[in-house]
């Protein structure tokens, strides 16, 4: 760097990027109000450690503060701190070269970037730059904390050169930065965009921030308090400050953690779901600080995609002040802190969880999005016991059971958990193939959401014991489990001439042809009459629903069609057959038992198809009354 009296050339890589500030960020340009104010909190925090110490400093009585004066008329801002200040050696340093090894690399990047992102900035130590995005002439003149240092004044207008020289009148101790905007940046001596700014990002740091000398920054940064000296309404306060809704959340944790890295969270739940309620997702992410500067508002880093409802803040002095998201995502402590935060969180769901009236408003609101994270096996023992459902156990279709429950009041001769899809309770409760769980009593797993399809699958099991569909249960996993109603015990003792039903159920088969892949007795029908069964090693029947509406050219595979020889209509088509096996009515009645057990299915294909063979057994019966 050459010295020519005052005058002093920028480093080759600073005007490089003074060139790139200058004439190719224009958007985000708010960003140097917070460098600059993180600039000075710094600058201040160090005064502080220096007079803690007990080192003699000058000014010792001022008060530790940033102070923001704007001039419309002249187009200037003005930021001052009472801080450490700085000497003639360290203005050359700090402000006239970039140290730090890779920054050739970091201004290559920068200028090769289609999109600029403008907190790449911060990513070399060299947030200071970014003043010149709105300013035309900066002007800093600052005085150091040591004792018998002059006062500088150092000035550039950011194309190449700075000067630096003594100031004839000593000021206090501190640093102010007048910053004479461009045309095109008047909006920043405004006092609405600057306190905008401060709000946005630097709301928290430590220090009072006076705007035209009123504070700005009264919110305090709760998250770093100590629990035992909060009250329940300052956590809610703040929550409708961060999250901008109106209601108190049901839920909050506070902790502070040590290793590996030392930070502190504050994590939210709102009462009410937006994306619930069809506004779409809002932009989810924890808001991310270092030393109370907020360096992302929409952190991913932290939460997974399934707890996206959640809102809170995280916070770490140990990690660079001016780190951006792309730096957040290769911090290697990053996914430290990400562990953390999310084995706390869902810890304290689950101690929340037994409160059930409090959790089932939660559930309500949050557990469909929670329920995406059943494919996040790092954190699975712990979801799963948050996961809830309807029952056949339950009383209503609002009361929910946890798979613990479930589990715990198990018959010892169950074996699998069981689970039904469809579109309600009474859809569920109607569909023939819980017929024989209810002779037996066994609590079936009521899903009311095609998620729960993907959920149940993926989990695999639970407590050693597997998700079945009811449709695809192993029968043979249930002999030995007895029926509770003793009358049906005594009707299954009954003989019948299984040859003539089995000759039946061919018969039904060739009338529904391609319809169904084979017809045959029942022994999972109690009281309804049919039920269509799909395979054991394939997809439930919902699955191959969903799947379907994914894909609409992919045809539904036919299912087997379960008869019930102990139901009057299958013993009423059987008296049919034997008169006559070609009877019309017979093939009215197997294709209308067919249309009927695919209705209760949800798996009509052809409505018109099923109209019209209703219409004809109208005119049938009709007919026969007038008759008879």
């Amino acid at each position: 760097m050459a010295e020519k009296s005052s005058q002093y050339q920028f480093q080759a890589e600073v005007n490089q990027l003074l060139d790139i500030l200058t004439h190719s960020l224009y958007t985000h340009r708010d960003i140097f109000v917070r460098e600059l104010v993180s600039n000075a909190a710094d600058a201040l925090d160090k005064a502080r450690f220096k007079s803690i110490k007990g080192e003699e400093i000058n000014d010792s009585d001022l008060d530790l503060e940033i102070r923001i004066d704007l001039d419309k008329d002249n187009k200037t801002i003005t930021l001052s701190d009472t801080g450490i200040g700085m000497t003639k050696e360290e203005l050359i340093n700090n402000i006239g070269t970039i140290a730090r090894s890779g920054t050739s690399d970091f201004v290559k990047q920068l200028s090769q970037e289609n999109v600029k992102d403008v907190n790449l900035i911060g990513r070399f130590g060299v947030g200071f730059y970014s003043v010149f995005m709105a300013g035309e002439k900066v002007e800093i003149t600052t005085q150091s904390a040591t004792p018998g240092e002059p006062t500088w004044i150092w000035i550039s207008d950011g194309k190449g050169e700075f000067t630096i020289d003594e100031a004839e009148t000593p000021a206090k101790r501190g640093t102010q930065i007048k910053v004479y905007l461009r045309d095109d940046a008047e909006q920043f001596a405004d006092s609405y965009t600057i306190k905008h700014a401060i709000e946005k990002y630097s709301n928290f740091v430590s220090f009072p921030i006076k705007l035209d000398g009123e504070q700005v920054n009264t919110i305090s940064a709760i998250w770093r308090e100590p629990k035992s000296s909060l009250k329940k309404e300052q956590y809610t306060e703040f929550f409708k400050y961060l999250a901008k809704q109106p209601d108190d959340p049901i839920t909050y944790l506070h902790f502070s953690a040590d290793a590996p890295i030392q930070f502190n969270s504050l994590i939210f739940v709102p009462k009410t779901n937006l994306e619930l309620m069809g506004f779409g997702r809002d932009e989810e992410g924890i808001h991310m600080f270092v030393k109370r500067v907020l360096v992302d508002a929409h952190s991913k880093d932290i939460l997974p995609n399934y707890l996206r409802f959640a809102s809170g803040v995280v916070e770490s002095d140990e990690l660079p002040l001016n780190i951006s998201r792309e730096t957040l995502q290769e911090n290697p402590y990053m996914m430290k802190i990400k562990n953390t935060v999310v084995n706390k969180f869902l810890s304290h769901l689950q101690d929340f969880s037994k409160d059930e009236e409090a959790y089932k408003e939660f559930w309500n609101q949050h557990g469909r999005i929670l329920k995406e994270g059943y494919n996040d096996f790092q954190h699975k023992d712990k979801l799963v016991e948050l996961f809830r459902f309807n029952s056949s156990k339950s009383e209503n279709g609002d009361e929910l059971v946890s798979l613990r429950t479930y589990v715990d009041r198990m018959s010892e001769k169950q074996q699998d958990i069981y689970y039904l899809s469809g579109s309600s309770r009474e859809a569920i409760e109607n569909n023939p193939a819980m017929d024989l769980f209810k002779s037996k009593d066994i609590e079936v797993l009521y899903s009311f959401d095609p998620i729960d399809e993907f959920v149940l699958s993926g989990i695999v099991e639970y407590d050693k014991k597997k998700f079945v569909s009811v449709d695809q249960a192993d029968l043979g996993h249930l002999n030995d489990i007895p029926n509770q109603d003793k009358d049906e015990e005594k009707e299954e003792t009954k003989s019948e001439d299984l040859k003539d039903f089995d000759n039946l159920a061919r018969r039904i088969k060739d009338i529904l042809g391609g319809k169904v892949e084979d017809v045959r007795l029942s022994e999972r029908l109690v009281k309804n009459p049919a039920v269509l069964i799909g395979s054991q090693g394939g997809m439930s029947a919902q699955m191959e629903k969903i799947m379907h509406l994914y894909n609409q050219d992919t045809k539904l595979s036919p299912k087997v069609m379960e008869i019930n020889p102990k139901h009057t209509v299958i013993k009423n088509m059987l008296s049919i057959y034997k008169k006559d096996v070609a009877d019309p009515l017979l093939n009215k009645l197997a294709n209308n038992l067919f249309n009927s057990v695919a209705l209760l299915d949800g798996n009509i294909q052809d409505p018109h198809e099923m109209a019209a063979t209703i219409q004809e057994l109208l005119e049938e019966t009709s007919k026969l009354y007038i008759k008879e």
